[in-house]
């Protein structure tokens, strides 16, 4: 006896089908799942033989051989728990097997028979759709999730009994149905703060407001108090709205990660992930033992990765960001398997100026030695610098700021600016399915799109020269002022975007010279 259906499984956040085949013969009871399975799969045999048992349906006294296939790559997850059933119960001829051809089947089983929800159903829907599969069997609590892919019938099934009842049609159940647009509208944040709530730092505004513009790195320097923490949280008020491209691109990592909020199916808010600064180098980028799961930079994609009191991480920690934020992912490799996960995220960082932080403060002295400061501040390399686009001093606010009744702009009226620099970046980079803003230009696009002119270009040789900056700074000057042109809606660069540009550089001198 034998029987053929189709189930999916995660490899890396896409996923591809798995074809399982059961094979019943006659002889000593055995149950045996072969075609590269983990622990997880293997340990399905206990959950299908207790689940078949306690929904009053038939488990054979026969050999039960189960292959997964392709044999080469391996299985996770428990997923494929209900599909082995139906398959059992397809190969007995107690389920009509010719509908199971055209349909994906994935779900984790209690003792008892009922579904339980898995992660990832997301990625999974979206592969069923492109290999043709008409229709997927999920756990209820997946369905809406999975119900976000459009033109594809999802069935919402609460248990093993159920389904068994629904495949042999004496059972009718609607397929789940999404609004995707007004969940994607209705799902808009309102934030509780603003960045009127800030008082004084309106250069420390202006240029997180240039940050977000162009999706720029953006490091930030000052005293204890100076109000760096609480900028960081605003930055998320200004964030331009996702794409739905985005948002779906988004959910599919954190429903991989099994992170996605219950009754959620779809992030509608860009991603604030701020880490601890005891982090390891795994977590940041991702891995695993059993499993290679996304990492914090992967689930801040498209949103924002915070990391504040920036040298207290470890330098390993440090320096696994460089290669992410220059190619906008990162691959994992282990011993058995290398993925790659997307990591283009805006990287906002906050620092004091030394150990005590009180180096340049005029209202407290500074503690520490040359020694420590040069030590604290050295933490940060080169290299990773090069790749923070805007580096900005954050003062001590004085009692006039701090005591003053006035209101500063809100995050609506930054916001609104904001859109309309990546409207025009959107129109810029249209033809470009990897491009979505400005610090994501290749030096191709950087030559095409940031000519100077005689002025600018001497200002910004002077600039390169006195203070030593490297190639890759040149190209973030130019991208930046790209961006700050983009605020002031003009074609060109002019030499006071040039100028502002240069200036978020400054520290580089001040501090790491």
């Amino acid at each position: 006896m034998y029987a053929k259906l189709f189930s999916s499984s995660i490899y890396g956040i896409d996923a591809f089908a798995v074809e399982i085949e059961i094979h019943l013969e006659n002889g000593l009871p055995a149950f045996q799942i072969v075609g590269l399975p983990d622990a997880t799969v293997r340990e399905a045999r206990e959950r299908v033989i207790a689940a078949l048992k306690n929904s009053g349906l038939t488990m054979p006294s026969k050999k039960i051989t189960v292959n997964l296939a392709p044999a080469n790559i391996k299985k996770e997850g428990s997923g494929f728990d209900f599909p082995i059933a139906i398959g059992i119960l397809a190969a007995l001829g107690q389920i009509p097997a010719e509908q199971l051809n055209e349909m994906i089947i994935i779900g984790e089983l209690a003792l008892d028979g009922k579904l339980r929800p898995i992660n990832g159903l997301l990625p999974i829907s979206i592969q069923a759709k492109k290999d043709n599969f008409r229709t997927i069997l999920v756990p209820k609590d997946n369905a809406q999730e999975a119900a976000l892919v459009d033109n594809l019938e999802v069935i919402g099934i609460d248990s093993l009994e159920e389904a068994f009842r629904f495949l042999n049609k004496e059972l009718v159940i609607e397929p789940t149905k999404v609004d995707v647009q007004n969940i994607f509208t209705q799902g808009q944040e309102n934030f509780l703060i603003d960045m009127g709530d800030v008082k004084g730092q309106e250069i420390v505004k202006r240029a997180l407001e240039v940050a977000v513009a162009g999706g720029h790195n953006i490091l930030m320097i000052g005293p204890p108090g100076s109000g760096k923490s609480m900028l960081a949280k605003r930055i998320a008020t200004i964030m331009p709205p996702l794409s739905m491209e985005e948002a779906l691109e988004t959910t599919k990592i954190h429903s991989i990660a099994g992170i996605l909020p219950q009754n959620i199916p779809l992030i509608t808010v860009r991603p604030f992930r701020s880490p601890h600064h005891t982090i390891s180098d795994a977590a940041l980028v991702g891995g695993g033992i059993n499993k290679i799961r996304p990492g914090e930079i992967s689930l801040a994609h498209h949103g924002i990765l915070f990391m504040d009191e920036f040298p207290e991480f470890a330098r390993n920690v440090l320096e696994v960001l460089r290669q992410p934020l220059e190619d906008q992912s990162i691959t994992v490799s282990r011993t058995k398997q290398t993925i790659s996960f997307p990591a283009n995220f805006m990287l906002v960082c906050s620092m004091n100026p030394c150990p005590c932080g009180h180096y340049g403060d005029p209202y407290h002295s500074c503690t520490c030695s040359s020694t420590a400061i040069q030590r604290y501040i050295g933490k940060i390399s080169g290299p990773l610098l090069d790749r923070i686009d805007i580096h900005v001093e954050v003062p001590a606010v004085n009692y006039q700021e701090i005591s003053s009744k006035r209101v500063g702009e809100s995050s609506t009226a930054i916001k609104d600016r904001i859109i309309k620099a990546r409207e025009i970046q959107n129109e810029r980079f249209s033809k470009s399915k990897s491009i979505y803003k400005n610090s994501d230009m290749t030096s191709k696009q950087i030559r095409k799109y940031c000519e100077l002119d005689e002025t600018s270009n001497k200002l910004l040789k002077t600039a390169i020269e006195r203070m030593g900056l490297s190639a890759r700074g040149y190209d973030r000057i130019l991208k930046v002022s790209r961006t700050i042109a983009d605020l002031d809606n003009s074609e060109n660069i002019q030499a006071n975007h040039i100028s502002e540009a240069i200036q978020y550089r400054a520290l580089d001198r001040d501090y790491w010279k």
